[in-house]
């Protein structure tokens, strides 16, 4: 049991996520939220007064909603997608792996210290992490699983093409 102290952050910290939920539900219910958020997942480089004609309403309207999402954590961010070949990394790989006693940190610290690793994942099952990691080539595979293998057993699989690509999650649909 934590100190009291402990637990009345934690108790804190439930009652903030739980506040906060609520907002992203409040936010998400507004069709016109949903819609600012399409047409964003479309081209997130449009502009507030590209949006605000788009859905008809005006331009400080659409940046309070915007900022609104965004605080939110609706939003995280805006990203550009980057293509792997013309950066110089032609393989993909998901690695997953299964940690030694003891070596659970070890494992995420490496991952989070390494480029070449693009997404690392905590799962359930008889595996603990699954690795998305970019290769320069299949020869450089063993440098990069060698690092892995010093905290746990790996199983690697080589993507040989991705008929759905990365995308957002659906957003909700309204009654």
């Amino acid at each position: 049991m934590g100190t009291p102290n402990g637990i009345a952050a934690k108790c804190l910290q439930i009652e903030a996520n739980r506040g906060k939920n609520i907002q992203m539900r409040n936010l998400l219910s507004d069709p016109r939220n949903l819609e600012l958020i399409r047409l964003l997942q479309d081209d997130p480089r449009t502009n507030i007064s590209d949006l605000a004609r788009r859905i008809g309403m005006s331009a400080p309207w659409v940046k309070e909603r915007v900022t609104r999402l965004e605080e939110a954590g609706v939003i995280r961010g805006y990203v550009i997608e980057l293509d792997p070949v013309a950066l110089g990394w032609p393989v993909t790989a998901y690695v997953r792996i299964r940690p030694m006693p003891g070596q659970l940190p070890k494992i995420a610290e490496l991952a989070a210290s390494m480029p070449q690793v693009a997404e690392c994942h905590r799962i359930t099952g008889e595996d603990c992490f699954i690795l998305k990691v970019y290769l320069a080539s299949l020869e450089s595979m063993d440098s990069i699983l060698d690092r892995f293998l010093a905290f746990g057993q790996t199983t690697t699989s080589l993507v040989q093409s991705s008929p759905v690509p990365l995308r957002q999650p659906p957003l909700p649909h309204l009654a």
